[in-house]
C-alpha cells in the first residue's frame, strides 16, 4: 500500500505546475475568463489530492515502521532472554540496551524516511524533469547547468554525515554501557568516594558523544545553504534565459510561471535525498548490529521432550569439564553423586567452581564434556522450562523487581495462591516481617529492592523459592545476608524444609553445614574430599579440617 501511494504521488505532484501553466497560457493570457473556473477547480482538486496522498503516505510509512520495530524489539528481547549467562558476563548491559531501544528505533527511519520515501522522491524528480523537458527543453538545460555542483556537494555531504553518524552510534553505546554500570554500582561509588573520578570519566565520554554530533551538525549546516545557493543560481539562470525567451516568443508566460514551481519541486527532494540516503545507510548499519545479536547462537537448546513433573533419584555428575573462556577450565573431569532426598554441602575457596556446579544442574550453561543425570535421565532430555520449575535457587545476591512483595514472590506464577505464599512465609518465619510493612504483602518494592535491607531481600528470596515446593533446593550462601537473630530463627525451618527434598548448600561459614549428609570440598575445579562433617573433621590432614580450624581461630 505504501509503495503504491508513493508511486501515485509523483505524477499527481507534477499536475499542479502543469495546470497552472495551462491556466496562464490558455485562459488568462487569451482572457478566457468565463471558463477560467474550470481549470482553477482542477488545480485546486490536484492540490487537495496531493495533500491527501502526502498525508496518507506519511502516516502509513510511519505506521509500517512502528509496526516492524515493535515486532523487532520483541524479537531481540525474546532472543536475549534465551541466551547463555556467559553471553551477559562478557557483553555490557548498556550495549544490549542500545541495541534493543536506540538501534531498533533507528530501524524505523528505513521505512518512515528511507527506502520508500527515496523511491517516491526519485520518481517525483524524474516526472518533474520530464515535464520540464516537454515544456521547454532549452530552458530545462539552462536550469540543470548547475546539476554537477549539486551532485558533488550531495556526495560530500553524504559521506561526511555517514562517518560522523557511525561515531555517534558507537559513542552512545559506550555512554549507555557506562551509565548502566555506574548507576547499578552507585553504592560502591559512594562507599569509596569515587564520585569526582566517575564524573571526570563521564565528562570525557559525554564530550566525545557531543563532538560526534557537532560534526554531523556541521555537515548539515554547510550542505543546506549550499543547496539553497545552487537552487538560487538555477532560478536566476531560469529568469535570465526565460525572460529573454518570452521577449523572443520562444518561451510562454505560463512556462515562465510554472518553471519556478518545477525548480522548487526538483530541489526540495534533492535537499533531503542525501540525508535520506544517509538515514537508509545508517539504518542498514544498525540493522546489521541488531541482526548480529539475533544471529548470535548462544542459547541453551531446548530439545528435551520429557516434562519434569517430579525430579527423583540421585543427581549424578559424570566426568564434567567446563570453562567460561577457552583455555581457562573451571571444572576438570569432575564426578560426583548427590544423593536423593539428602543434603549435600559444597565448600571451597573462591573460584573453586561451587556456583558453576549449581549453574550446570539448572542448565544455565551446557557442558563441554560429560553428563548430568537426575535419576537415570540426562537433564538434556527434560524440557528446559519444566526442569527449572522443579529446581529452586536462593542466591546470595538477591534480585528484586519494582513490584509488590507478593508479585516478587509469585514471579508471574498464577498456579500459586496468596494463601500458599503466606503459609510458606510462616514456615520460614518471614510472615511477621511482611505483616509489619505498610500494606503488608502489597508493600511496593523499589528497583532492585533498594528500600529493603539485605536480610529482608533474602527472606523474600526464601519464600520465592520454597513456595513452588521444589524437588531440588539450592542455597548459595543463602543466609549470609541475614543477621544472626533472624538466621537462628529460620534455621530450624530450613532444616525441616531440606529434609523433604534433595538439597545442595554452598557455604563459606562451615558451622552452618554440620548436619549436612555429605560435604564436598572443591579446589580449582576438582574434588578434594567427600564425607560427613565428623568424618572429615576427624582427619587432621584433610583440607576441610584445616578450613574449619581456620574459621574457629
Amino acid at each position: 500500500m505504501v509503495s503504491i501511494i508513493g508511486i501515485i504521488i509523483a505524477p499527481v505532484a507534477v499536475l499542479r505546475p502543469t495546470l497552472i501553466k495551462i491556466m496562464v497560457d490558455e485562459y488568462i493570457v487569451p482572457r478566457q475568463i468565463e471558463t477560467l473556473w474550470i481549470i482553477a477547480a482542477a488545480t485546486m482538486g490536484a492540490i487537495v489530492l496531493e495533500a491527501f496522498l502526502s498525508y496518507w503516505f506519511s502516516y502509513n510509512s510511519k505506521w509500517l515502521g512502528q509496526a516492524i520495530i515493535r515486532r523487532l524489539r520483541f524479537d531481540v528481547f525474546q532472543h536475549l532472554t534465551k541466551m547463555h549467562l556467559s553471553f551477559f558476563n562478557r557483553t555490557p548491559i548498556g550495549t544490549l540496551q542500545t541495541r534493543t531501544i536506540n538501534d531498533v528505533e533507528t530501524i524505523n527511519s528505513i521505512f518512515s524516511q528511507g527506502l520508500v520515501t527515496i523511491v517516491s522522491d526519485i520518481l517525483t524528480m524524474l516526472f518533474v524533469i520530464s515535464m520540464m523537458l516537454w515544456t521547454s527543453w532549452k530552458l530545462t538545460l539552462v536550469v540543470l547547468a548547475v546539476l554537477p555542483f549539486l551532485i558533488l556537494s550531495t556526495y560530500l555531504f553524504k559521506e561526511g554525515v555517514r562517518k560522523s553518524y557511525e561515531i555517534v552510534r558507537t559513542k552512545i553505546s559506550e555512554m549507555n554501557a557506562f551509565l548502566q554500570e555506574r548507576i547499578s554500582g552507585i553504592h560502591a561509588i559512594k562507599t569509596f568516594s569515587k564520585e569526582e573520578e566517575e564524573e571526570q570519566k563521564f565528562r570525557k565520554i559525554n564530550k566525545a558523544y557531543t563532538t560526534a554530533n557537532i560534526h554531523s551538525i556541521f555537515y548539515y549546516a554547510v550542505f543546506f545553504p549550499v543547496v539553497e545557493l545552487i537552487s538560487a543560481v538555477s532560478f536566476g539562470l531560469m529568469i535570465w534565459y526565460g525572460a529573454g525567451g518570452v521577449l523572443k516568443n520562444e518561451v510562454t508566460i505560463g512556462t515562465l510561471v510554472a518553471f519556478p514551481l518545477y525548480i522548487g519541486m526538483l530541489y526540495r527532494p534533492v535537499r533531503m535525498l542525501a540525508d535520506k540516503f544517509n538515514t537508509l545507510q545508517m539504518g542498514l548499519i544498525v540493522a546489521r548490529r541488531i541482526f548480529k545479536v539475533l544471529d548470535t547462537d548462544e542459547h541453551i537448546p531446548n530439545t528435551g521432550t520429557i516434562v519434569a513433573k517430579k525430579l527423583s533419584g540421585d543427581i549424578q555428575l559424570k566426568n564434567i569439564n567446563f570453562s567460561y573462556q577457552e583455555g581457562h577450565p573451571i571444572l576438570k573431569d569432575l564426578s560426583l553423586t548427590i544423593p536423593y532426598g539428602k543434603t549435600t554441602a559444597l565448600v571451597g575457596s573462591t573460584g573453586s567452581g561451587k556456583t558453576t556446579l549449581i549453574g550446570l544442574i539448572n542448565r544455565f550453561y551446557d557442558l563441554e564434556d560429560g553428563e548430568i543425570l537426575i535419576g537415570n535421565t540426562n537433564i538434556k532430555a527434560y524440557d528446559l522450562y519444566s526442569l527449572r520449575k522443579r529446581i529452586a535457587v536462593v542466591l546470595q545476591d538477591v534480585f528484586l523487581f519494582r513490584a509488590s512483595i507478593m508479585e516478587n514472590i509469585l514471579m508471574g506464577n498464577d498456579e500459586i495462591t496468596p494463601e500458599e505464599v503466606i503459609q510458606a512465609a510462616k514456615d520460614i518465619g518471614a510472615h511477621t516481617f511482611f505483616e509489619r510493612l505498610p500494606n503488608g504483602y502489597q508493600f511496593e518494592v523499589m528497583e532492585r529492592g533498594s528500600n529493603l535491607s539485605a536480610g529482608q531481600r533474602q527472606l523474600i528470596s526464601f519464600v520465592r523459592a520454597l513456595v513452588v515446593n521444589p524437588d531440588i533446593l539450592i542455597l548459595d550462601e543463602a543466609t549470609s545476608s541475614i543477621d544472626p537473630t533472624t538466621e537462628s530463627a529460620i534455621q530450624l525451618a530450613i532444616e525441616k524444609i531440606i529434609e523433604q527434598r534433595t538439597s545442595v548448600v554452598i557455604a563459606h561459614r562451615l558451622g552452618t553445614i554440620k548436619k549436612a549428609d555429605q560435604i564436598v570440598v572443591l579446589e580449582k575445579g576438582r574434588i578434594l574430599e567427600v564425607g560427613s562433617h565428623e568424618d572429615l573433621l576427624d582427619n587432621e590432614q584433610s583440607s576441610y579440617h584445616q578450613l574449619y580450624a581456620h574459621q574457629l581461630v
